[in-house]
Formats: structure tokens, sequence, C-alpha cells
């Protein structure tokens, strides 16, 4: 089972230290994609976190339900107005189970990466599709580490630099692993966070979705639906399972 790193402070302040993500820019084209993937059906959002795409999904009447590693992300998404009417489970997403089947298993924010085995990556999209009802579809949304900017010698690649927060990714490219590591800073005051992750590339999902008896449906650069290109730094990948 992979660690649950999302405990007591690192809960209670996700929702700020992440607050960019629920920017409407970002959260009402994200909601209005799964909204129609989902149809008429009910969601499940593996590693659920707090609620913050899980939460205005509901309010669109889309039936959600939730599985997260961490009773204290799940306590926040409690503290909310509307939480009531979404099921959760703690457990590992990679094998704990809902006793149902669903239209849509959506997975946002790199949560995939949060899986630092191939084999436990495998096993998540395997579970996923154990949920599926026929014709149903399983949403990633993952990055594309730029190993552009990661030359021979080089020892990390900022991603935020600013008065309150620098963070940085330290890979390890043979095993596809790495570390992101973040220093909040509060005028004398620093707090740090570190988040191991296994990044994946698109055509590597693409076989592990194969595996699971899913097929590349649909692959956007975002969740407005822009192309895909060379030069993207993420993917929102549908894959479906067999009507």
């Amino acid at each position: 089972m992979p660690k649950n790193i999302f405990i007591g402070s690192i809960a209670e302040g996700y929702d700020t230290s992440s607050s960019d993500m629920s920017s409407p820019a970002v959260l009402e084209p994200t909601v209005r994609f799964l909204a129609e993937a989902a149809g008429e059906g009910a969601a499940l959002e593996f590693g659920i976190g707090t609620g913050r795409v899980a939460l205005p999904l509901s309010a669109r009447g889309i039936e959600v339900q939730g599985i997260d590693i961490s009773a204290d992300m799940i306590r926040q998404l409690r503290s909310k107005p509307g939480s009531e009417s979404i099921v959760t489970a703690t457990g590992d997403f990679a094998t704990a189970t809902m006793p149902r089947k669903f239209s849509l298993v959506y997975l946002v924010f790199n949560v995939i990466s949060n899986l630092t085995t191939q084999q436990e990556q495998v096993e998540c999209l395997r579970n996923a599709a154990r949920h599926l009802d026929r014709g149903g579809c399983v949403v990633v949304e993952l990055w594309i580490p730029d190993l552009r900017r990661f030359p021979p010698g080089a020892i990390a690649i900022p991603f935020d630099v600013s008065a309150s927060h620098v963070a940085f990714d330290v890979l390890d490219i043979a095993n596809q692993t790495g570390t992101s590591h973040h220093y909040f800073i509060d005028r004398h005051r620093v707090a740090t966070f570190d988040t191991p992750y296994r990044y994946v590339w698109p055509s590597e999902l693409d076989l592990m979705a194969q595996l699971a008896g899913l097929t590349l449906a649909e692959r956007w650069s975002d969740w407005d639906r822009s192309p895909f290109t060379g030069e993207s730094r993420k993917h929102v990948s549908v894959y479906r399972w067999p009507a």
C-alpha cells in the first residue's frame, strides 16, 4: 500500500496550498468535461481528497462517490456544504472497491502518480475497469515531465518560485520516479512538504489501460479539449470499457 502523506496539518492546509487548482478557470472546464463523460450515470473519483472536483460535480446533479487513502483529507471534505451527498471509502484506490458500478471513474491532478510503482499503477487501472458499467469510461489527468529542462548534471527542476512558495522536482530518470519538494514561507517560518511520485508517459499509460481491457477513446491537452501535441505539458485521456 502507498504511504499516506496527506495527514494532519498537510490535509488541513491542502486547499490553501493548492488554491490555484480551485480557480474557476481551472475547475469549470474540468467539471464540465467530467459531467459530460458521466452522462446520466454515476461517477467514482480515485483520490477524492478534500472534494475539490467531487463537490461541484455533485452540485451539477451527478451522483459522486470517492476513495481516498487519507481519512484526514476525507474529514476536510466532510466539513464542506454538499458533502452529505457523497459516499466515500478510505483505502488504497489501486485495490479498494465500492459495491456498485459507475459510468465514469476519474483520476485528476496527477493522482495516479502517487502510486510509486508501475505494478500499482497497472492495478489501479484494473480496479477502475472493475468499477465500470458496460460502455463506461476512465478519465485520467496527468502531467508530462519536461525532460528538456533537465540536462545532464542538473540536480532539480524548479516549478514555482515566489515569496511564499519555492518548489522543485528531483528526478530519477532511470526509474521514472521523483520527489516534489515544497517550501512554504511565512515571514521567518518555513514549512516543508515532500511528495514522492512515479511519472508515466502517455504511451505507457495506454498500454496499462490495454492490460485492464480499456481502449483509448480521446486524448486532449487540457479539459477545454485543446489538441494534444508534442508541446503539451499534460494530457487528459479518456479510456473506454467495451459496451
